[in-house]
């Protein structure tokens, strides 16, 4: 069992492919009808079946947290199920390794799920007879994993989550945000490659809720696990995803960065969506630096090109500084920006094409 300490091991990434859920006690009879253009309305109102998904073609990156979010029903949960065979689609792919998950029988799915992945549950899902460390141990102990083995990883967890001296407290003793941190620690024991979390912080008290998105930001910094995490949150989404994959419906609408979603939305929907984001908190320096013309004298004032146009904005202020050198990941010279690019970023909205 990997220390929680030592460097974090290469991650796999997630494949799906031409994925298709119909529910409804024939869904195989209309998955061709469904593929030659039968939308949904016509779906449930012809046949009285509901169309889920519609051939989604996702790529989960390894070692990333991919932000799957949409609307109430637009099939983001039933999404995220079908990674660990929860559901089974009507048609498609999930591949992990090579290997299709849809096509695993009952042996390979048990293994798949006890060792590969592990899910954070919006309603927390903690046992309320097991004290805070006999849940964290929970997925060990249906691993097999001896107690002197899977005590020490459990508290080393229990203590990463900042709940040190709760060990011995039940769920009913803690607040929300603390039985969510359990959750956690729970599937962070289990050193599953894939965290699978369904609206895990949406039950959560704003403050609280942000507190959690902090832990969990400050945790992959060093775990660099395969995030999967579901929201019908934009600012959530903005703030965790390094991709982001909007649902509508049950089909994909747009996917990219938060950035490429804010300043270049696919259509008129994603345009609505993202219209009420500030732009200044999610738009980073580098996107808007223009490239260095040659011998151009460089403006005094650097800045990180990782920064937020708000905080470029501020330090610029604060220097007096119309423009400001961006630098790369490297500390090197990657463009310029000024403050009118900023300040047109900023309150433009982006134009759906």
């Amino acid at each position: 069992m990997t220390d929680p300490l030592e460097e974090a091991p290469q991650r796999s990434g997630i494949e799906i492919r031409q994925l298709y859920k119909i529910f409804g006690p024939r869904p195989g009879r209309f998955i061709d009808k469904v593929k030659a253009g039968m939308t949904k309305e016509e779906l449930n109102d012809r046949h009285n079946h509901v169309l889920g998904l519609q051939d989604i073609n996702l790529s989960l990156p390894p070692g990333e947290i991919s932000v799957i979010m949409g609307l109430s029903g637009s099939g983001k949960s039933t999404l995220i199920r079908h990674i660990n065979g929860l559901i089974a689609p009507t048609a498609g792919e999930v591949l992990y390794e090579g290997r299709d998950v849809v096509a695993m029988g009952p042996r390979a799915l048990r293994e798949f799920r006890r060792t590969k992945t592990a899910m954070v549950f919006q309603k927390f899902a903690l046992l309320p007879h097991r004290t805070v460390l006999e849940n964290t141990l929970y997925g060990l102990d249906i691993r097999g994993v001896a107690r002197d083995q899977a005590e020490p990883v459990a508290r080393a967890w229990i203590d990463r989550v900042g709940l040190s001296g709760f060990e011995e407290n039940y769920p009913n003793q803690l607040s929300g945000g603390m039985q969510q941190r359990v959750g956690l620690a729970r599937a962070l024991a289990n050193d599953a490659d894939i965290l699978l979390m369904d609206e895990a912080f949406s039950a959560l008290d704003p403050l609280i809720r942000m507190d959690m998105q902090k832990v969990l930001l400050e945790l992959q910094k060093e775990l660099q696990k395969t995030i999967v995490f579901i929201t019908h949150d934009l600012d959530e989404a903005l703030r965790l995803g390094d991709s982001i994959a909007i649902l509508r419906d049950g089909k994909l609408e747009q996917v990219g960065s938060g950035q490429d979603i804010v300043l270049r939305p696919a259509n008129a929907y994603i345009a609505e969506f993202v219209r009420e984001v500030n732009r200044g908190r999610v738009i980073r320096a580098g996107r808007l630096a223009r490239p260095l013309a040659p011998g151009e004298a460089l403006p005094e004032l650097r800045v990180d090109g990782y920064l937020v146009l708000e905080k470029v904005a501020r330090q610029m202020a604060a220097a007096g500084a119309a423009e400001a050198t961006v630098l790369d990941r490297k500390g090197a010279p990657a463009g310029v920006i000024d403050s009118e690019a900023i300040l047109n970023a900023m309150v433009t909205p982006a134009d759906a094409p």
